[in-house]
């Protein structure tokens, strides 16, 4: 049976998001509905869009697992020298996207992105399981290869290279980047495409303001 892309939509129906029911703070309120979410069950709860853009401003976006977040900002780990990481020091102005459709829910942030410690990035690195650590080495992340045997020999050797699994050491170009946020939205489904948007956008000071935003 042919369906029209133009047709598929859905009514959202679940909840509501009024100015009065969010807290204070945004990193707050995403723990609020982080913890909604973790309840929930939902596959992948951790994986979030991350938009980057070259200095001359080309986007491009691909989804990437939150690690950690705290009044900071939000955590990831990845190769520096993939396309994201070129990007990431040309540009550090970032977007990222959760999408939670069991709950109707997305929350976009905005902000500015950092390398974490090495320090971070060390200990996150040896909580990773041994296939991966060995992997962050075989991978030239984002390069044109010949073909999957190139990565596939790679792990070879790196896995003879490193045959102490417990002492696989970080590689250089590997490790964290912290997005702290200047601006963070809460997008609430709503029937008829009536959705509720709540915007938290920092000011002077580090103060935030909450704001409505028409859907």
């Amino acid at each position: 049976m042919n369906v029209s892309i133009a047709d598929i939509r859905k009514d959202y129906k679940l909840r509501s998001l009024d100015e009065s029911d969010v807290a204070g703070n945004p990193i707050d309120q995403f723990t609020r509905w982080w913890d909604e979410a973790i309840k929930s069950n939902i596959d992948e709860v951790n994986a979030m869009t991350l938009a980057t853009a070259t200095k001359s401003g080309m986007p491009s976006a691909r989804i990437v697992l939150l690690k950690g977040y705290d009044a900071n900002g939000f955590i990831f780990f990845t190769n520096y020298e993939s396309q994201k990481g070129k990007e990431l020091a040309e540009n550090p102005q970032v977007a990222l996207v959760f999408f939670w459709k069991e709950l109707e829910r997305q929350v976009r942030i905005d902000g500015i992105i950092e390398k974490v410690t090495a320090t971070e990035s060390d200990a996150y690195f040896q909580s990773r399981p041994a296939g991966s650590r060995i992997g962050a080495w075989a991978s030239p992340q984002s390069k044109v290869i010949s073909g999957r045997d190139v990565i596939e020999n790679n792990y070879r050797v790196f896995e003879e290279k490193f045959p102490d699994q417990e002492a696989i050491p970080r590689p250089p170009h590997w490790g964290g980047y912290i997005v702290k946020p200047h601006t963070i939205e809460f997008w609430q489904g709503r029937s008829s495409r009536m959705h509720d948007r709540i915007q938290y956008k920092i000011e002077a000071g580090n103060q935030w303001t909450i704001q409505r935003l028409a859907p």
